[in-house]
């Protein structure tokens, strides 16, 4: 039997070089298809949805638009892997990772083209990320000890990652609203009791922070409109059972006074349970599901604010925020745990009525509202909005700060290059392609501004041989300037994680040595 029936008639497989050439070109592809939004000049791009009403996204968060293709090379998935991993662990840097990581695999391919075995370019790699780790952490800042000066650090980075976002324009202003968020939080990362309610109209300076929490309901009728030193059930319960549901019911009578007699059983029944509900000695109840008419009429007589149909995300952060439970059973008033709030009042916003809680029990809580000209404006914007959260909550937490703009990486290019000088046999070349990949990242921030890339990262090397020196690319003066002075700073926790991620990443699909894919199954005929 010939060795070649090992597996099913259209399973291929590739090998050796045929598969890392496979392997190499998807990764470069979507390395080069992010490439384009890196950077305080970067470019959307506009995603549009096969599924039902062609939904369109724009966006230049790179998690986001790899998240969105449906690739088939396997390699390639490696990289949409990583910047979805960087995306949740630390929120921002996912266009880089994946630059970065194609950038390795690029300079890889040319060693490998000249006879160097994967195994030592990887074990350089290994050695070159160690030294540019090193290099970041001889030159981080902690202004932990200082709070204006953290505030002011904080500030800088969230300036320095909605710069390349939509957001850019109003920068100050959006960067300003995160870090009076984050500093709510008091240290926690988690962005739950961070609410980003989108209303469309007006434009994104209009946009603000309120230090309640806001529920995009309207409150019914006849109901108390303002509420002082409110208690608050949140339950989610049936409140719907005052007509009889005749679907479904089988019910024998042999008169109309007797169905009458029914619905008057059903009035008791719910008539008992806002009773019961009253007897917590509330003044304001919060259902998830809806509301009849007749039990509403029956809080609004107790002066008790009944608010249905609280989507379900809403509810669950109201019970979190005011330190309410979820309830759905009302027997002993005592094991309910009840929010608390100083306020409850109906606000407008743009030509909505909503709800807004304000001096809620827990202080983290706060709801940034967000206006911009159509929905498409507001998802990017609360995507960007969202990466500055995260960038800033993992920076209250590990507090170190990097400048930007390139500098970090030319700092690490040049450690890693005299690394390179000192190491003895093959490995060396693999760091200097190391070194090559890290200025990748420089070159195409400069290159999409549309300047001379050749010449700035030229210019930004001989400035870094001088010890202590700032210099990074300046997109707006189109020159290499003092990333100090010009306020652009980077969380270090980002950039540690690009740098790591983007090398496991290149060293995986260096591993590869043959791509396996497996025959398509077969439908049945069926005939």
């Amino acid at each position: 039997m010939p060795i070649d029936k090992i597996f099913k008639d259209d399973a291929s497989e590739e090998k050796g070089e045929r598969a890392r050439m496979a392997s190499f070109i998807g990764a470069m592809a979507v390395a080069d298809l992010v490439k384009s939004t890196l950077g305080p000049k970067g470019m959307d791009k506009i995603l549009q949805s096969t599924g039902r009403g062609h939904s369109v996204t724009v966006t230049n968060d790179g998690a986001t638009i790899l998240k969105s293709l449906h690739i088939d090379n396997p390699a390639a998935k490696v990289l949409v892997d990583i910047s979805k991993v960087q995306d949740d662990e630390v929120g921002d840097g996912t266009t880089s990772v994946v630059v970065l990581a194609g950038e390795l695999l690029r300079e890889a391919e040319k060693l490998v083209t000249s006879k160097i075995h994967p195994m030592t370019i990887i074990a350089g790699y290994r050695m070159a990320a160690e030294c540019a780790r090193e290099a970041l952490l001889k030159r981080v800042m902690d202004n932990k000890e200082n709070a204006e000066k953290f505030r002011s650090d904080l500030m800088k980075i969230a300036m320095t990652t909605l710069c390349s976002k939509i957001l850019s324009q109003d920068k100050e202003h959006f960067a300003e609203m995160a870090v009076d968020a984050i500093f709510r939080l008091k240290g926690s990362t988690n962005l739950e009791s961070i609410q980003i309610i989108k209303k469309p109209g007006g434009s994104l300076r209009d946009s603000f922070l309120d230090e309640g929490f806001i529920l995009d309901k309207k409150i019914g009728i006849g109901q108390p409109k303002r509420i002082e030193n409110a208690k608050i059930l949140v339950a989610n319960t049936a409140m719907d059972t005052d007509k009889v549901k005749i679907y479904g019911a089988r019910v024998r009578v042999d008169s109309m006074t007797k169905v009458a007699e029914i619905e008057g059983a059903e009035k008791e029944k719910m008539k008992d349970k806002v009773n019961k509900i009253l007897a917590h000695g509330i003044n304001c109840f919060v259902n998830r599901q809806l509301i009849y008419n007749f039990p509403e009429e029956l809080f609004a007589d107790a002066g008790v604010l009944a608010i249905e149909h609280a989507d379900f995300e809403g509810i669950e952060r109201l019970g979190l925020v005011t330190g309410g439970e979820i309830a759905s059973t009302f027997d002993n008033p005592e094991s309910v745990k009840l929010g608390h709030c100083k306020l409850i009042e109906e606000i407008m916003i743009g030509e909505d009525k909503l709800i807004h809680f304000s001096g809620v029990a827990m202080g983290q809580a706060c709801s940034i509202v967000l206006r911009g000209a159509s929905h498409h404006v507001l998802d990017e914007a609360e995507r960007s909005l969202h990466d500055a959260l995260c960038v800033l909550s993992q920076t209250v937490n590990d507090s170190r700060v990097l400048l930007g703009g390139g500098w970090p990486e030319m700092v690490m290019a040049k450690e890693v290059d005299e690394l390179a000088r000192k190491t003895a046999g093959k490995k060396s070349h693999a760091i200097e392609a190391f070194s090559r990949a890290l200025v990748a990242i420089p070159t195409t921030i400069a290159d999409n501004a549309g300047l001379d890339s050749a010449e700035l990262v030229a210019q930004l090397r001989a400035e870094h041989h001088n010890e202590g020196c700032n210099a990074g690319i300046d997109v707006i003066s189109g020159a290499v300037g003092d990333m100090e002075e010009r306020g652009i700073y980077e969380a270090f926790k980002v950039k540690q994680a690009v740098l790591l991620s983007a090398t496991e990443a290149a060293e995986m699909i260096l591993r590869v040595d043959e791509i396996i894919t497996c025959a398509p199954r077969r439908r049945e005929d069926r005939m």
